[in-house]
């Protein structure tokens, strides 16, 4: 089934990129792990830990072409349990763990480990996206009108009178009916695209982009959790979709523990393969922000929230207003840096606590928490759920507003806009709240007319544009730059022998090495205002050193406040 496509006026092409316009950059380091002697392939820390105990059941994903993976099995006698797009997914014990590692034809080999939604068991206002369906002077009205946005859930209950004619196809990955049974999958896609309730008590309670579609991908089952290889061979469908459905976006409100590095997780890869098939991919960054006692938690972010493709978002506590000054991370939001990697996550944050939206009737969460009920009965039945699930959701929808406004948008500069926009928190700071609370008024502005608005007005009150985004790169080299602040406006990236140079109005250049205002200098240490130095060991602020303070392997001990492990 395609989607209906609607007739667009021309618009300008782009004359720079929106990733041009940068003011704070969180460098990646990854550097490929030296050579032993003899293969061995690496181990995901569920898979070691397998090892270490003699394991005799263990579900691992290989990498290659179906005839490669028979080959595999047949090689150390397995039993394939499943065949992906990208490999398969391998029965074996510690014995043939220990094999399978020495054969040559595998890089890194993974745990196919459980999934489960980042849910813990008015707010459209408060990002613009009223303003934005209402359009301006600057823009026209947006409403997401046929972008595909594909939900990788629970499942959606299409009966429901918010998601009706919303769903274009279902697909479930778990054997299933592709229903929701348990809940979450038809929460997050009427916050996503949901149309405004037909009572009076639920009008109110519509999506960010109530004109885009869905795509029903179910890979949770009836009590929220999955298995990894059903949510990669989801987001592989997708890919080989996209254009049967316009998908533009896909929705991961899922996560599970970080095992290894982005670049061996076969789930960020995934992520990675639908970026550069030109897909925007947001992620719930996941529920640990703090342990069950209370203590704050730093590192919690989960995969695949931790890839740098992926947009990570943390969820924020409106207190129930539509206004910005009382905004609050959420206490359970996952905070970064990632494990292993180090990478500057969230990427953004978002509404997510208290959030209303669409019940899915007899569902697991329905049935077991009938206290979260707010309000209407069976097609309009609404509940009140939280998580950065949720938060993710607001992104999804206002990611589709802003490729509404601008269709071109590659997936980075969609994420530029939606970080450059973001209104900063201060009180959470990158690490809690990456860039800041969304502003889809702003990032539409941004995307229709080049210009990062200034401030916008949102429940009577200025929202300022922080002005950052998070760039991953791989130069070591130091830069710096004394020079004038950097123009809203992006201008032209050059091309040289070097590579790709952006020039950002006078002031920035970007391509092997990075030159920026006057207060950073970044490579092999880092000096960031007056609070971080990064190189050998970290300081930040008061709270935080990471360096020999540090013990991290089956547990993680990190300052006072970090305890992650058992």
């Amino acid at each position: 089934m395609a989607v209906p496509v609607t007739t667009r006026s021309p618009r300008r092409t782009l004359t720079g990129s929106f990733t041009a316009s940068l003011a704070v950059a969180c460098l990646v380091l990854a550097a490929a792990p030296a050579s032993a002697a003899g293969h061995r392939a690496r181990l995901s820390a569920d898979l070691a830990d397998h090892l270490s105990a003699g394991s005799q059941s263990i579900r691992v994903i290989v990498h290659g072409t179906r005839a490669e993976v028979d080959a595999l099995a047949v090689r150390y006698n397995l039993t394939v349990a499943r065949y992906m797009k990208s490999g398969g997914v391998l029965l074996v014990n510690a014995g043939q763990l220990a094999a399978i590692q020495q054969d040559d034809t595998q890089d890194h080999l993974s745990g196919d480990i459980r999934i489960k939604s980042s849910v813990d068991a008015s707010d459209l206002e408060s990002v613009g996206a009223d303003q934005v369906w209402d359009g301006s002077n600057q823009v026209r009205a947006q409403s997401g009108r046929g972008i595909g946005i594909a939900v990788i859930d629970s499942g959606i209950n299409s009966n429901h009178n918010a998601l009706k004619g919303r769903v274009l196809v279902t697909r479930d990955f778990t054997g299933g009916d592709g229903q929701d049974h348990y809940g979450h999958g038809t929460h997050v896609a009427a916050i996503i695209a949901g149309r405004a309730g037909r009572t009076a008590e639920t009008a109110t309670y519509g999506g960010v982009a109530p004109g885009a579609f869905l795509l029903n991908l179910r890979v949770l089952g009836d009590d929220g959790s999955g298995t990894e290889s059903d949510v990669i061979e989801a987001i592989d469908w997708t890919i080989e979709h996209k254009r049967d459905y316009n998908v533009r976006i896909i929705n991961l409100s899922l996560g599970a523990p970080v095992l290894q590095p982005y670049r061996d997780d076969p789930l960020c890869e995934a992520v990675e393969r639908a970026v550069r098939a030109g897909l925007v991919v947001v992620v719930s960054a996941g529920n640990y922000g703090k342990t069950a006692d209370g203590k704050l938690v730093m590192g919690g972010i989960t995969a695949p929230a931790n890839s740098p493709y992926a947009i990570a978002v943390g969820a924020i506590d409106t207190h129930d207003t539509a206004a910005r000054s009382d905004d609050t991370l959420a206490a359970y939001s996952s905070r970064g840096p990632t494990r292993y990697d180090l990478v500057m996550k969230p990427d953004v944050s978002a509404p997510g606590s208290h959030i209303k939206s669409a019940e899915a009737p007899d569902s697991y969460l329905s049935k077991n928490f009938p206290q979260r009920h707010v309000s209407g009965t069976g097609a309009n039945a609404v509940i009140q759920l939280s998580g950065t699930s949720m938060a993710a959701g607001f992104v999804s929808g206002a990611a589709a507003l802003v490729l509404d406004a601008r269709e071109e948008l590659r997936p980075q500069d969609t994420k530029a806009a939606l970080q450059l926009t973001s209104t900063f928190l201060a009180s959470a700071g990158l690490a809690g709240g990456g860039a800041g609370m969304i502003n889809a008024l702003a990032a539409v502005q941004l995307a229709a007319t080049n210009e990062i608005p200034q401030s916008t007005t949102i429940a009577g009150e200025r929202a300022v544009a922080s002005r950052i985004f998070f760039a991953y790169v791989s130069s070591r080299k130091v830069a710096a730059l004394i020079g004038k602040q950097p123009r809203a406006r992006v201008r032209q990236i050059r091309r040289t022998a070097d590579g790709d140079s952006i020039m950002w109005g006078d002031s920035i250049m970007w391509g092997d090495s990075i030159m920026w205002g006057d207060s950073i200098m970044w490579g092999d240490s880092i000096m960031w205002g007056d609070s971080i130095m990064w190189g050998d060991s970290i300081m930040w602020g008061d709270s935080i050193m990471w360096g020999d303070s540090i013990m991290w392997g089956d547990s993680i001990m990190w300052g006072d406040s970090i305890l992650w492990g058992d």
